[in-house]
């Protein structure tokens, strides 16, 4: 199953992605008489996403077929799938690949991973902004993971029940600043907008080997940097099982696994993340340094 955050009418809504479109959950709780939660957040937090795959998976899926409220695809309009985890988690040169990209060695005995605030969150369709600070912002495509039970020292074994499902994140590094000094690493990566995940919440039924798929960072179109998830140093279920012995995982905490490659993005740019049977994350970038140029000159011609 797929969920989605839809805008509608200035409000940000559950929907299932089926192949004619978009139903929101709301429409199923009145056309069924259910009563689930209809954002994507309260749908995780509190469990109701397993009964709500179950449902799917049980013939859910085809009483969805004989629905006529239906928003098609070229009419969504997606948010973040939400907006307050308690948690992200991001990781730093899980590809060998990347950590080569930065002069750096990879890290081989424990991942390298920071965390970022969830002011940081954008989602599919909005801009990344650069921030006056940098000169050097970079973009990294990468595979995301959100949690979906409660859970503390998992193994690696038990991860998988533990998860809600996967999804596509853009990450920003300020790399100018994280260069200055590797302490600076929590600035260079907690901006506003500098993470974009969504548009889907791909449940884990509908991947079928994680392992499997390829993870691409593009720009502008082109394909600046693939790799696949069987190449990362630490995978999902290492990463998942590590940071529960850290602290407690909540549903709703983000795991972003590490980028096949960063790559720098300017003015005007579009980047996507894209991984294989996944909508594709789509996100255009603003650098706030040119608007304020425009701003001075157009003031100064006045």
């Amino acid at each position: 199953m797929r969920l989605a955050t839809i805008k509608r009418n200035g409000q940000e809504k559950a929907a299932v992605i089926t192949q004619k479109g978009a139903i929101l959950v709301e429409s199923i709780n009145r056309n069924l008489n259910l009563n689930w939660s209809i954002n994507v957040f309260d749908l995780v937090q509190t469990g109701q996403l397993e009964h709500l795959k179950e449902w799917y998976r049980s013939g859910g899926e085809g009483e969805l077929n004989d629905f006529h409220e239906v928003i098609l695809h070229e009419d969504i309009e997606n948010g973040p799938l939400y907006r307050q985890p308690r948690k992200i988690w991001g990781i730093g040169l899980n590809y060998v690949e990347h950590a080569s990209d930065l002069s750096e060695q990879a890290p081989n005995k424990e991942p390298a991973s920071f965390m970022k605030p969830d002011t940081s969150i954008i989602g599919p369709g909005d801009c990344i902004k650069i921030p006056h600070q940098s000169d050097r912002t970079t973009a990294e495509a990468e595979l995301g993971i959100i949690i979906g039970k409660e859970c503390k020292n998992v193994s690696e074994e038990e991860a998988p029940h533990v998860i809600a499902g996967f999804t596509t994140v853009i990450d920003m590094t300020a790399e100018d600043i994280l260069q200055l000094n590797p302490r600076y690493l929590t600035r260079a990566k907690s901006f506003d907008s500098f993470f974009s995940f969504g548009p889907e919440l791909v449940t884990e039924d509908e991947v079928d080997e994680v392992m499997n798929l390829h993870v691409s960072t593009v720009i502008n179109g082109e394909l600046h940097r693939k790799n696949v998830v069987s190449n990362m140093t630490f995978r999902p279920w290492d990463l998942v099982s590590f940071h529960s012995k850290v602290m407690t995982l909540l549903p709703g905490d983000i795991i972003s696994t590490g980028t096949p490659g960063a790559g720098v993005i300017r003015d005007g740019d579009v980047v996507e993340c894209q991984i294989d049977g996944f909508t594709k994350l789509t996100n255009p970038v603003r650098d706030l340094k040119v608007k304020s140029k425009k701003e001075a000159l157009s003031r100064q011609m006045i």
